[in-house]
């Protein structure tokens, strides 16, 4: 399986670590660790040095109960990390919602437009179908301030499935080719403990629609619904769920701590082909 990202390919027959840069001082992880420029810039270096295939820059938290800012505020926070991280030799995304954010993106030339509304904003579809960009499509039920209020589901996975199934559609009907686009059940957006464990034990279901699939579970709150962990301990709890995840047919795990995962899929992958690669 590959996934095309504009002048890049992505190989995914050996799953890939997508590193997670915030350059936001309310991120639910790293909130303020990385808020300027020059230490985002830093933070991207520093993945890339540990094995991150992708990095994913984002200047918006979507964290639970996280505020909105404004499209220019969006743009002074991620545009001079995205202008320097596109000349290291990385696949760089950029985690935004916002048309105008990803057209300015796409611009400064990202790779990859990851977003959590599925491109559902209106003229977000049309920026990426102008591009050769990838894109990644996740599933949120309501919105980051409120999404989870009272989440719920008659069936969590046939529901995530068809939702990202004809998100995919939309997008092949705008011009977007298959093998750009990659989905996301988005683990801990408008889910509980239980929906989220539901969609992990029924990756394959996802896995069955031929279309890399991305998961983001790392240092989320339901490690530490499972753990007592606080955030900042749950290295233990994420790189396993990140081992489920590929064991269960994930190709790219969205990470914070990239070495430990990059180790960890290695071991997977060793175990899972019967060779290091």
């Amino acid at each position: 399986m590959k996934l095309v990202c504009g002048s890049q390919t992505l190989d995914l027959s050996t799953p890939k670590v997508m590193g997670v840069v915030n350059v936001t001082p309310d991120s639910f992880s790293d909130g303020g660790a990385f808020a300027t420029a020059r230490d985002a810039i830093a933070r991207v270096e520093h993945v890339v040095a540990e094995g991150a295939a992708i990095v994913d820059i984002g200047g918006e938290s979507t964290r639970p109960g996280a505020a909105s800012v404004s499209v220019s505020e969006e743009l002074h926070r991620v545009m001079p990390v995205i202008e320097r991280a596109v000349q290291l030799p990385v696949i760089v995304s950029v985690d935004t919602s916002r048309p105008e954010v990803i057209r300015a993106a796409l611009a400064a030339g990202v790779h990859m437009v990851n977003d959590v509304r599925a491109l559902t904003l209106p003229g977000a579809l049309e920026a990426v179908a102008a591009s050769d960009a990838a894109v990644c499509l996740m599933h949120m039920q309501g919105k980051p301030g409120d999404m989870q209020d009272h989440p719920r589901y008659d069936d969590v996975v046939g529901e995530v499935a068809a939702y990202l199934a004809a998100r995919a559609l939309a997008c092949a009907e705008a011009g977007i080719a298959r093998e750009r686009i990659a989905i996301d059940p988005g683990f801990g957006f408008g889910k509980t403990l239980v929906h989220n464990l539901e969609l992990l034990r029924r990756l394959d279901v996802l896995v069955a629609t031929r279309l890399p699939v991305l998961v983001g579970l790392s240092r989320k709150r339901m490690i530490g619904a499972i753990t007592g962990r606080p955030v900042g301990e749950r290295l233990a709890g994420s790189v396993t769920f990140a081992a489920i995840a590929v064991l269960r047919g994930a190709c790219i795990v969205r990470a914070h701590d990239v070495a430990e995962t990059v180790d960890a899929l290695r071991v997977v992958a060793a175990v899972h082909e019967g060779e290091i690669r």
